[in-house]
């Protein structure tokens, strides 16, 4: 079983920055793909990004694509979500989880989430 704590939402400018970070306790840590998702008020959740095991493949929506960048530290049990020139647009509250099926992008495919971080970004 994997427990999933995110962390690093907040306010932020539209054309800032956020760090998200997602600290996982468990030792097979490493053995998950991670992903991460956004839910907006009235919206459905969807998929952000992803990231294999390794690191050594990672996905996009393409909506952020260019912008956000996942990556992870198996050392510390801890994956990532770097988010630059952020835009009203992507307020919600960003999610981690630990992905267990097929295919990557959708929801079903994460067992294990966290309790969320909200992020805002103004105009």
């Amino acid at each position: 079983q994997v427990q999933l704590v995110e962390s690093g939402g907040g306010l932020v400018q539209a054309g800032g920055s956020l760090r998200l970070s997602c600290a996982a306790s468990g030792r097979t840590f490493s053995s998950y793909a991670m992903g991460w998702f956004r839910q907006a008020p009235g919206k459905e959740r969807e998929f952000v990004a992803a990231i294999s095991w390794s690191g050594g493949n990672t996905y996009y929506a393409d909506s952020v694509k260019g912008r956000f960048t996942i990556s992870r530290d198996n050392a510390k049990n801890t994956v990532y979500l770097q988010m630059n020139s952020l835009k009203p647009e992507d307020t919600a509250v960003y999610y981690c989880a630990a992905q267990s099926r097929i295919p990557y992008y959708s929801d079903s495919s994460y067992d294990y989430w966290g309790q969320g971080t909200q992020v805002t970004v103004s105009s």
